[in-house]
């Protein structure tokens, strides 16, 4: 490392997050982000040539368009000799992205860059099944017409039909709440405490939208100007009556109402070196003190693995949850926001890190409430965070995001 100059949260903005295959599904995952990348230069005052570098995520891939990030530079309008990457990992990608900058900015080798992720859960990649993929293959090799008759009498309608996307786990064949459901049972985690986060969360969120605190984080796409999920006339009452999705029997507690919802959307964030602030004419929202990445054997829980990256993140610098003004806990489910909450508290997997105060627990709603396309949730919560800190002059963040493959990423953000 060339230095270890401190990296600040300039801005951020994001679209409104919308229900997955609603007002938003016109628009691929490509279209959102050069949308949330080309509103955010011009919301920041930052020129184009200013920018050294993009780093943007997505989950759901695209094969036609293997660096999506670069593609993203050319339809947004920044210089076309501007570096671009792109990254992926689940549910942390959008956090991948920003520590990917910090370490791109604190080695020397960029001052400013934007990163953030996209995701459009309306309209996922189709592939053929193997047999399907190995027919068209040969038949794109086939050099005579002969060759190619022969190949076609193998041909069956089967190998012409797409295989379906699925959120189910590689390694173990059951999906997030599949896995979330059998966590749930172990840790006795009540359907009573899932149903309170989830309806905090509404609250929490609509009240936000209400009083404008996402007015100047949100931009208009496709004439959608509001987030779109979240449910400011729901109570406890109604989502008890919710049946479980994912273990319908009596034993299963995960209900859709107290899960987040396939979601289209995306965000992004300016980050920049100290040093290059002075010329830029910016002063930060808030700076990015330090993050933590863990992962763990997804026997012992697929979303258990912010239990160890959050207490490693907080023995290194020397912090409890007291020292935070708000606390950013992804809510995949509210099972999972429960369980690493009793993981940190009890010491289950690390160090106990002591009672977190849930009055500074997602302020402001969360992915229940607001919605979760996955690669952009981290660029929502960082930008949110760091606006709020500085609106409440507020002296640091918590940000916890757990990711499927039994991984999670946490993140510090402080202000002088």
């Amino acid at each position: 490392m060339k230095n270890q100059q401190k990296v600040a949260v300039l801005d951020g903005v994001r679209t409104p997050f919308v229900k997955a295959g609603t007002k938003l599904s016109g628009e691929s995952m490509q279209d959102l982000g050069k949308h949330v990348i080309r509103e955010l230069r011009e919301k920041s005052g930052v020129r184009a040539e200013e920018i050294d570098g993009c780093i943007f995520s997505t989950v759901l891939l695209d094969p036609s368009t293997p660096n999506w990030a670069r593609e993203m530079v050319f339809d947004a309008g920044l210089p076309k000799s501007l570096y671009a990457y792109s990254v992926s990992n689940n549910c942390i990608s959008g956090l991948v992205a920003a520590s990917c900058a910090v370490g791109e900015i604190r080695n020397g080798t960029a001052n400013t860059v934007v990163v953030g992720g996209a995701e459009s859960m309306s309209n996922p990649a189709l592939l053929f099944k193997k047999k399907g993929s190995e027919m068209f293959l040969k038949l794109s090799r086939a050099r005579t017409f002969g060759d190619k008759l022969k190949l076609l009498a193998n041909f069956r309608p089967g190998f012409a039909l797409p295989e379906m996307p699925s959120v189910a786990e590689p390694s173990t064949g059951l999906t997030m709440g599949q896995h979330m459901e059998i966590t749930a049972k172990e840790l006795s985690i009540s359907r009573e405490e899932q149903d309170e986060i989830a309806f905090a969360s509404h609250d929490k969120a609509s009240k936000a939208i209400e009083s404008g605190l996402f007015d100047d984080e949100v931009v208009e796409i496709a004439g959608v100007k509001k987030d779109t999920l979240v449910r400011k006339d729901t109570s406890i009452e109604k989502l008890e009556k919710l049946r479980p999705v994912f273990d319908r029997s009596e034993a299963g507690t995960l209900t859709a109402g107290n899960s987040s919802a396939l979601t289209d959307g995306a965000s992004a964030v300016l980050l920049a070196g100290e040093e290059s602030l002075s010329s830029l004419g910016k002063e930060p929202l808030a700076w990015i003190k330090d993050f933590e990445y863990s992962a763990i054997d997804p026997d012992k829980g697929l979303l258990m693995a912010p239990g160890i990256a959050v207490p490693r993140l907080l023995e290194r610098n020397k912090l409890g949850f007291d020292d935070f003004d708000m606390i950013e806990v992804h809510e995949a489910f509210g099972a999972q926001v429960a369980a690493n909450i009793k993981a940190w508290e009890e010491g289950l997997m690390e160090k106990k890190v002591g009672k977190l105060d849930r009055k500074r627990l997602n302020m402001f709603g969360g992915s229940i409430a607001l919605g979760h396309p996955f690669a952009a949730t981290g660029g929502r919560i960082i930008t949110t965070a760091a606006n709020q800190l500085k609106k409440n002059n507020w002296k640091r963040a918590l940000i916890s995001i757990c990711a499927a493959g039994a991984m999670a990423g946490a993140m510090i953000l402080e202000r002088d």
